[in-house]
Protein backbone atom coordinates (compact mmCIF):
# COMPACT_ATOMS: atom_id res chain seq x y z
CA UNK A 1 0.00 0.00 0.00
CA UNK A 2 3.03 2.21 -0.02
CA UNK A 3 2.03 3.88 -3.38
CA UNK A 4 -1.09 5.18 -1.50
CA UNK A 5 -1.86 8.17 -1.12
CA UNK A 6 -3.16 10.31 2.38
CA UNK A 7 -3.43 13.98 2.48
CA UNK A 8 -3.05 15.26 6.05
CA UNK A 9 -5.40 18.38 6.92
CA UNK A 10 -4.45 19.74 10.64
CA UNK A 11 -3.64 23.46 11.90
CA UNK A 12 -1.25 22.06 14.38
CA UNK A 13 2.64 21.25 12.78
CA UNK A 14 3.38 19.11 15.79
CA UNK A 15 0.45 16.91 14.69
CA UNK A 16 1.19 16.84 11.19
CA UNK A 17 5.01 15.98 11.94
CA UNK A 18 3.59 12.86 14.48
CA UNK A 19 1.38 11.15 11.70
CA UNK A 20 3.76 12.16 9.09
CA UNK A 21 6.67 10.12 10.75
CA UNK A 22 4.28 7.76 11.71
CA UNK A 23 2.89 6.79 8.25
CA UNK A 24 5.76 7.35 6.10
CA UNK A 25 6.25 3.95 5.34
CA UNK A 26 2.60 3.36 4.76
CA UNK A 27 1.53 6.09 2.06
CA UNK A 28 2.53 9.35 0.33
CA UNK A 29 1.58 11.98 2.65
CA UNK A 30 0.64 15.58 1.20
CA UNK A 31 -0.45 17.94 4.18
CA UNK A 32 -2.94 21.10 4.24
CA UNK A 33 -3.00 23.61 7.88
CA UNK A 34 -6.45 25.20 6.31
CA UNK A 35 -9.15 24.24 4.68
CA UNK A 36 -8.89 25.82 1.18
CA UNK A 37 -5.56 24.76 0.93
CA UNK A 38 -7.01 21.38 1.71
CA UNK A 39 -9.57 21.31 -1.11
CA UNK A 40 -6.96 22.66 -3.23
CA UNK A 41 -4.62 19.80 -2.97
CA UNK A 42 -7.11 17.40 -2.97
CA UNK A 43 -8.78 18.58 -6.22
CA UNK A 44 -5.01 18.87 -7.91
CA UNK A 45 -4.86 14.59 -7.19
CA UNK A 46 -7.82 12.98 -5.49
CA UNK A 47 -5.94 10.84 -2.20
CA UNK A 48 -6.93 7.44 -1.60
CA UNK A 49 -7.34 8.44 2.46
CA UNK A 50 -7.94 12.17 4.02
CA UNK A 51 -6.88 12.35 8.05
CA UNK A 52 -8.73 15.67 8.85
CA UNK A 53 -9.07 17.58 11.93
CA UNK A 54 -12.60 18.18 13.14
CA UNK A 55 -11.83 21.61 14.56
CA UNK A 56 -9.33 24.29 12.63
CA UNK A 57 -9.53 28.22 12.65
CA UNK A 58 -11.80 28.90 9.80
CA UNK A 59 -13.51 26.71 7.57
CA UNK A 60 -13.74 23.25 10.00
CA UNK A 61 -13.04 19.93 8.98
CA UNK A 62 -17.01 18.97 9.35
CA UNK A 63 -17.09 21.81 6.71
CA UNK A 64 -14.45 20.43 4.71
CA UNK A 65 -15.83 16.59 4.79
CA UNK A 66 -19.24 18.22 3.99
CA UNK A 67 -17.71 19.89 0.40
CA UNK A 68 -16.12 16.86 -0.64
CA UNK A 69 -18.80 14.14 -0.32
CA UNK A 70 -21.47 16.88 -2.18
CA UNK A 71 -18.69 16.42 -5.14
CA UNK A 72 -18.68 13.03 -6.79
CA UNK A 73 -15.31 12.65 -7.49
CA UNK A 74 -14.56 13.06 -3.46
CA UNK A 75 -17.43 10.97 -2.75
CA UNK A 76 -15.73 7.10 -2.29
CA UNK A 77 -12.68 9.20 -0.79
CA UNK A 78 -12.77 7.78 2.61
CA UNK A 79 -12.24 10.68 5.69
CA UNK A 80 -11.06 9.77 8.92
CA UNK A 81 -11.78 12.33 11.42
CA UNK A 82 -8.90 13.22 14.04
CA UNK A 83 -10.29 15.14 16.91
CA UNK A 84 -9.76 15.43 20.96
CA UNK A 85 -13.35 15.46 21.57
CA UNK A 86 -15.26 11.83 22.32
CA UNK A 87 -18.75 13.59 22.30
CA UNK A 88 -21.24 11.08 20.85
CA UNK A 89 -23.22 14.08 19.25
CA UNK A 90 -20.11 14.74 17.21
CA UNK A 91 -18.88 11.52 16.06
CA UNK A 92 -22.59 10.75 14.82
CA UNK A 93 -22.36 13.97 12.98
CA UNK A 94 -19.23 12.94 11.58
CA UNK A 95 -20.18 9.94 10.54
CA UNK A 96 -23.35 11.15 8.93
CA UNK A 97 -22.07 13.62 6.55
CA UNK A 98 -19.80 10.52 5.28
CA UNK A 99 -16.55 9.73 7.59
CA UNK A 100 -16.01 6.41 7.89
CA UNK A 101 -14.04 6.59 11.26
CA UNK A 102 -13.07 8.75 14.23
CA UNK A 103 -9.46 8.94 15.86
CA UNK A 104 -8.77 10.41 19.52
CA UNK A 105 -5.92 12.72 20.34
CA UNK A 106 -3.51 12.45 21.35
CA UNK A 107 -2.67 9.89 18.72
CA UNK A 108 -2.20 6.41 19.66
CA UNK A 109 0.84 5.17 16.82
CA UNK A 110 -0.50 1.27 16.48
CA UNK A 111 -4.29 2.38 16.92
CA UNK A 112 -3.79 5.58 13.78
CA UNK A 113 -1.46 2.77 11.80
CA UNK A 114 -4.49 -0.38 11.40
CA UNK A 115 -6.90 2.14 11.26
CA UNK A 116 -5.69 3.86 8.14
CA UNK A 117 -4.10 0.64 7.06
CA UNK A 118 -7.77 -1.21 7.22
CA UNK A 119 -9.11 2.08 5.37
CA UNK A 120 -6.76 1.87 2.37
CA UNK A 121 -6.83 -1.55 2.06
CA UNK A 122 -10.76 -1.34 1.60
CA UNK A 123 -10.80 1.74 -0.51
CA UNK A 124 -8.06 -0.60 -3.23
CA UNK A 125 -10.24 -3.42 -3.36
CA UNK A 126 -13.24 -1.33 -3.83
CA UNK A 127 -11.60 0.83 -6.39
CA UNK A 128 -10.37 -2.99 -8.41
CA UNK A 129 -13.97 -4.10 -8.26
CA UNK A 130 -15.48 -0.77 -9.70
CA UNK A 131 -11.91 -1.37 -12.36
CA UNK A 132 -13.64 -4.41 -13.22
CA UNK A 133 -16.56 -3.59 -13.33
CA UNK A 134 -15.86 -0.82 -15.60
CA UNK A 135 -13.51 -2.03 -18.44
CA UNK A 136 -14.68 -3.81 -21.56
CA UNK A 137 -14.00 -6.96 -21.27
CA UNK A 138 -12.90 -7.42 -25.40
CA UNK A 139 -11.24 -3.78 -25.88
CA UNK A 140 -9.74 -3.23 -22.47
CA UNK A 141 -10.55 0.12 -22.68
CA UNK A 142 -12.93 1.50 -20.17
CA UNK A 143 -17.12 1.06 -21.09
CA UNK A 144 -19.82 2.49 -21.57
CA UNK A 145 -20.99 2.86 -17.89
CA UNK A 146 -17.40 4.39 -16.84
CA UNK A 147 -17.11 6.74 -19.41
CA UNK A 148 -20.53 8.00 -18.56
CA UNK A 149 -19.53 8.45 -14.58
CA UNK A 150 -16.33 10.18 -16.02
CA UNK A 151 -18.00 12.42 -18.49
CA UNK A 152 -20.30 13.56 -16.11
CA UNK A 153 -17.31 14.11 -12.94
CA UNK A 154 -15.27 15.84 -15.89
CA UNK A 155 -18.34 18.10 -16.78
CA UNK A 156 -18.67 19.48 -13.12
CA UNK A 157 -15.26 19.68 -13.29
CA UNK A 158 -15.21 22.04 -16.34
CA UNK A 159 -18.39 23.75 -15.33
CA UNK A 160 -16.25 24.76 -11.63
CA UNK A 161 -12.94 25.55 -13.22
CA UNK A 162 -14.34 27.71 -16.41
CA UNK A 163 -12.33 25.37 -18.58
CA UNK A 164 -12.90 24.06 -22.13
CA UNK A 165 -13.81 20.22 -22.68
CA UNK A 166 -14.43 17.84 -25.58
CA UNK A 167 -15.74 14.61 -26.74
CA UNK A 168 -14.75 12.28 -30.01
CA UNK A 169 -17.00 9.62 -31.32
CA UNK A 170 -15.07 7.12 -33.33
CA UNK A 171 -17.07 4.46 -35.54
CA UNK A 172 -15.13 2.09 -37.73
CA UNK A 173 -15.95 2.34 -41.46
CA UNK A 174 -17.94 -0.78 -42.95
CA UNK A 175 -17.25 -2.57 -40.01
CA UNK A 176 -20.54 -5.21 -40.81
CA UNK A 177 -18.88 -5.43 -44.16
CA UNK A 178 -15.41 -6.14 -42.06
CA UNK A 179 -17.44 -8.76 -40.42
CA UNK A 180 -18.92 -10.90 -43.21
CA UNK A 181 -15.68 -11.06 -45.56
CA UNK A 182 -13.11 -11.77 -42.83
CA UNK A 183 -15.20 -13.15 -40.25
CA UNK A 184 -15.95 -12.65 -36.52
CA UNK A 185 -12.77 -13.66 -34.85
CA UNK A 186 -11.06 -11.19 -37.28
CA UNK A 187 -13.61 -8.47 -36.38
CA UNK A 188 -12.85 -8.61 -32.70
CA UNK A 189 -9.26 -8.29 -33.37
CA UNK A 190 -9.65 -5.15 -35.50
CA UNK A 191 -11.63 -3.97 -32.80
CA UNK A 192 -8.66 -4.40 -30.55
CA UNK A 193 -6.44 -2.82 -33.11
CA UNK A 194 -8.21 0.19 -33.37
CA UNK A 195 -8.31 0.48 -29.35
CA UNK A 196 -4.80 0.21 -29.12
CA UNK A 197 -5.11 3.41 -31.24
CA UNK A 198 -7.36 4.95 -29.00
CA UNK A 199 -5.03 4.55 -26.41
CA UNK A 200 -2.35 5.45 -27.67
CA UNK A 201 -3.35 8.72 -28.71
CA UNK A 202 -4.91 9.48 -25.46
CA UNK A 203 -1.33 11.38 -24.13
CA UNK A 204 -2.70 12.68 -20.43
CA UNK A 205 -3.79 10.81 -17.38
CA UNK A 206 -7.18 13.03 -17.74
CA UNK A 207 -8.04 11.50 -21.61
CA UNK A 208 -9.94 8.68 -21.47
CA UNK A 209 -10.47 6.51 -24.12
CA UNK A 210 -13.99 3.99 -24.04
CA UNK A 211 -15.78 1.55 -26.15
CA UNK A 212 -19.22 3.41 -26.74
CA UNK A 213 -20.76 0.39 -27.95
CA UNK A 214 -20.29 -2.32 -31.06
CA UNK A 215 -17.47 -0.39 -33.66
CA UNK A 216 -18.01 2.84 -31.70
CA UNK A 217 -15.65 4.52 -29.31
CA UNK A 218 -15.09 7.75 -27.46
CA UNK A 219 -12.77 9.98 -26.41
CA UNK A 220 -13.16 12.23 -23.40
CA UNK A 221 -10.56 14.97 -23.46
CA UNK A 222 -10.99 17.38 -20.62
CA UNK A 223 -9.23 20.64 -20.34
CA UNK A 224 -9.03 20.93 -24.25
CA UNK A 225 -9.57 23.16 -26.57
CA UNK A 226 -11.23 23.17 -29.96
CA UNK A 227 -7.13 22.97 -31.53
CA UNK A 228 -6.43 20.55 -29.10
CA UNK A 229 -9.26 18.26 -29.65
CA UNK A 230 -8.73 18.22 -33.61
CA UNK A 231 -5.16 17.19 -32.88
CA UNK A 232 -6.30 14.36 -31.35
CA UNK A 233 -8.44 13.40 -34.15
CA UNK A 234 -5.72 14.23 -36.83
CA UNK A 235 -3.52 11.93 -34.62
CA UNK A 236 -6.09 8.98 -35.02
CA UNK A 237 -6.34 9.08 -38.34
CA UNK A 238 -2.98 9.17 -38.92
CA UNK A 239 -2.31 6.06 -36.44
CA UNK A 240 -4.87 4.11 -38.98
CA UNK A 241 -3.58 5.14 -41.74
CA UNK A 242 0.07 3.79 -40.73
CA UNK A 243 -1.49 0.80 -38.57
CA UNK A 244 -2.79 -0.31 -42.46
CA UNK A 245 -5.16 -3.29 -41.57
CA UNK A 246 -6.40 -4.93 -44.55
CA UNK A 247 -10.22 -4.41 -45.48
CA UNK A 248 -10.67 -5.68 -48.82
CA UNK A 249 -14.50 -5.24 -48.40
CA UNK A 250 -13.82 -1.03 -47.71
CA UNK A 251 -15.32 1.44 -50.55
CA UNK A 252 -12.85 3.92 -49.76
CA UNK A 253 -9.51 2.53 -49.04
CA UNK A 254 -8.16 -1.59 -48.72
CA UNK A 255 -7.37 -0.54 -44.64
CA UNK A 256 -9.24 -0.16 -41.92
CA UNK A 257 -10.02 3.45 -41.36
CA UNK A 258 -12.24 5.62 -39.11
CA UNK A 259 -14.86 8.29 -39.45
CA UNK A 260 -14.76 10.91 -36.15
CA UNK A 261 -16.82 13.13 -34.83
CA UNK A 262 -15.89 16.15 -32.69
CA UNK A 263 -18.05 17.82 -29.85
CA UNK A 264 -16.60 20.73 -28.14
CA UNK A 265 -17.96 22.93 -25.28
CA UNK A 266 -15.86 26.01 -24.85
CA UNK A 267 -17.10 27.13 -21.10
CA UNK A 268 -20.44 24.87 -20.08
CA UNK A 269 -22.67 26.89 -18.96
CA UNK A 270 -24.89 24.26 -16.70
CA UNK A 271 -24.77 20.18 -15.65
CA UNK A 272 -27.65 19.62 -18.29
CA UNK A 273 -25.88 20.58 -21.56
CA UNK A 274 -23.44 17.52 -20.76
CA UNK A 275 -26.03 15.57 -23.46
CA UNK A 276 -25.42 18.42 -25.67
CA UNK A 277 -21.89 17.69 -26.28
CA UNK A 278 -23.10 14.16 -26.74
CA UNK A 279 -25.03 15.45 -29.01
CA UNK A 280 -23.06 17.50 -30.79
CA UNK A 281 -20.25 14.80 -31.47
CA UNK A 282 -22.67 12.35 -32.55
CA UNK A 283 -24.11 14.77 -34.88
CA UNK A 284 -20.52 15.49 -36.32
CA UNK A 285 -20.18 11.78 -36.22
CA UNK A 286 -22.88 11.33 -38.71
CA UNK A 287 -21.32 14.06 -40.99
CA UNK A 288 -17.98 12.95 -41.15
CA UNK A 289 -19.53 9.87 -42.60
CA UNK A 290 -21.85 11.42 -45.00
CA UNK A 291 -19.45 13.35 -46.08
CA UNK A 292 -17.08 10.43 -47.36
CA UNK A 293 -15.64 8.45 -44.35
CA UNK A 294 -12.34 8.58 -42.78
CA UNK A 295 -12.21 12.05 -41.90
CA UNK A 296 -12.92 13.93 -38.97
CA UNK A 297 -15.59 16.36 -38.38
CA UNK A 298 -16.67 19.56 -35.99
CA UNK A 299 -19.85 20.51 -36.49
CA UNK A 300 -19.25 24.33 -38.42
CA UNK A 301 -15.95 24.02 -39.06
CA UNK A 302 -14.43 22.13 -42.44
CA UNK A 303 -12.96 18.76 -42.20
CA UNK A 304 -10.02 18.03 -41.07
CA UNK A 305 -6.97 16.11 -43.90
CA UNK A 306 -7.19 12.51 -44.53
CA UNK A 307 -3.71 11.54 -44.49
CA UNK A 308 -1.80 9.37 -47.02
CA UNK A 309 -2.50 5.89 -46.51
CA UNK A 310 0.81 3.35 -45.68
CA UNK A 311 -0.39 1.67 -48.57
CA UNK A 312 -3.03 1.57 -51.64
CA UNK A 313 -4.72 5.28 -52.44
CA UNK A 314 -2.73 8.71 -52.55
CA UNK A 315 -3.40 11.30 -50.47
CA UNK A 316 -6.95 12.68 -50.18
CA UNK A 317 -7.69 16.46 -49.65
CA UNK A 318 -11.01 17.15 -48.88
CA UNK A 319 -12.49 20.47 -49.58
CA UNK A 320 -13.90 22.81 -47.09
CA UNK A 321 -17.49 23.03 -46.95
CA UNK A 322 -20.87 22.95 -44.79
CA UNK A 323 -22.07 19.88 -43.12
CA UNK A 324 -24.82 17.89 -44.64
CA UNK A 325 -28.08 18.46 -43.98
CA UNK A 326 -28.90 16.39 -41.20
CA UNK A 327 -32.48 14.61 -40.04
CA UNK A 328 -33.90 16.54 -36.89
CA UNK A 329 -33.13 15.35 -33.20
Amino acid sequence: MNNSSILLVDDDPVIIHRISRILSEVATLRFATNGEAALRLARVAVPDLILLDSEMPGMSGFEICEILKADPEFADVPVIFVTSHSDTALHVAGLELGAVDFIAKPISEPLLLVRVKTQLRIKHLTDELRRTSTVDALTGLANRRRLDERLEREWLRSLRDKDPIALLLVDVDFFKLYNDHYGHPEGDACLQAVARVLMESCQRPADLAARYGGEEFALLLPQTTLAGAQLVAQRVLDAMARQALPHAASSIANHVTVSVGIGYVDVPGSESQVRDLVAVADQALYAAKSAGRAQAWHMGTAPLQLPAPAVGHGPTTLRPHSPPDLPAT
